[in-house]
């Protein structure tokens, strides 16, 4: 993913305690504060996007500008930087749920049409501390003369077929408390984690990371009985919640129930085959491990169930191409290269060149 790349959602699957810190907690800020503008951003914006624009697309893209440019915000990424309006202003950190707040009210402010968008189906997982996040993803969306414009931090997200589904501002809201309360548990600051979820189910009490995260940390902290019950309504919500069903299927193992376990991960089993986001995370593991033929058939899976993914062909052309069937590999990368947004197609006719000059020489083709 590139440098822009977004943390949001932060689904801990980890059980792995971290100590509490000994600040005492801090109340999370009220839901309507964060899309504040400090009067100074207020007024940049009256000077620099509003009085020297004619059209909206042009107030677009200079608010755009300004949110990136070295003389304007300068805004830089961190995944852990989930900020107010405010905060990421004076920080100039961001991560894509900051960022999409920020653009969201500064577009507003501007007199655009403006809304978040959920984006399911993002391909994206990390560890930290003993635990594993996986990613969502968040972003702006501007209507203007009858069309809907996407305004996003990364265009290599991943999408399933629904496509973004645009959210209230309650919800949008709520992630930012999850997303928080997260990164406040992965610090150990437990109690403060627990203001920032129960802040996150007020805004939107329908929001199953949410649960499934809250689910996690009474698990922590001893509450076993309560973290089934997090669980539940994690999966009564999303009932093919991979995090949730894990974590469900972790509890009941430490509590010694096998038969709730051997329920839930027939239900994750299935979930899993059913997946190709799962089966393109088995075939980026199986690859960087070297198994190009079992990473092959992961990424074949995953085109069977989701064909449309240019990513899916192209890990599928590079594990075809190690495993030495460069007639799969040419066949693949020009899938993938019919199948991506411009700036990938053009890195994919790039391979497809080096590949077609491949003669008795070794060639690679990196992710």
């Amino acid at each position: 993913m590139s440098v822009l790349a977004s943390l949001l959602l932060a689904t801990a699957l980890a059980t792995t305690p971290t100590p509490a810190a000994p600040s005492a907690p801090s109340p999370p800020p009220a839901a309507d504060t964060l899309m504040d503008i400090p009067p100074e951003l207020h007024h940049l914006l009256l000077q620099r996007v509003v009085r020297r624009s004619q059209s909206e697309p042009e107030r677009l893209q200079r608010l755009v500008t300004l949110m990136f440019d070295p003389e304007g915000l300068a805004l830089q990424y961190g995944a852990s930087d989930t900020h107010s309006v405010a905060e990421s202003y004076a920080t100039r950190r961001i991560n894509c749920l900051s960022f999409t707040l920020m653009f969201v009210a500064l577009a507003r402010d501007v007199g655009l049409d403006a809304r978040a968008q959920e984006v399911a189906g993002v391909v994206s997982w990390y560890e930290k501390d003993g635990m594993a996040y996986s990613n969502g993803h968040v972003n702006a969306r501007i209507r203007m003369d009858g069309r809907l414009i996407t305004v996003d931090l990364d265009s290599s997200i991943q999408m399933d077929r629904r496509g973004p589904r645009m959210i209230p501002d309650k919800r949008l809201f709520a992630h930012y408390y999850n997303n928080r309360a997260a990164e406040l548990m992965a610090d150990g600051r437990n109690d403060e984690a627990r203001g920032y979820f129960q802040a996150s189910l007020r805004s939107d009490p329908q929001l199953a990371d949410t649960w499934n995260n809250l689910g996690l940390l009474d698990a922590r902290t001893g509450a076993l009985t309560a973290a089934a019950g997090d669980y539940d309504r994690a999966l009564a919500l999303e009932p093919q919640h991979i995090a949730a069903l894990g974590n469900a299927l972790n509890l009941f193992r430490r509590l010694g129930d096998e038969v709730h376990a051997g329920m839930l991960l027939a239900r994750l089993q299935q979930v899993h085959a059913r997946d190709p986001f799962y089966q393109y995370t088995l075939g980026i593991e199986a690859e960087r491990s070297g198994r190009y033929a079992e990473a092959a058939r992961h990424y074949a899976n995953a085109i069977k169930l989701y064909p449309d993914a240019h990513q899916f062909h192209f890990g599928l052309a590079r594990a075809a191409f190690l495993s030495g069937d460069l007639a799969l590999a040419d066949r693949e990368l020009r899938t993938a290269r019919s199948l991506g947004p411009p700036d990938e197609q053009q890195r994919y006719q790039a391979k497809l060149d080096g590949l077609r000059r491949l003669s008795g020489q070794t060639a690679s083709i990196q992710p």
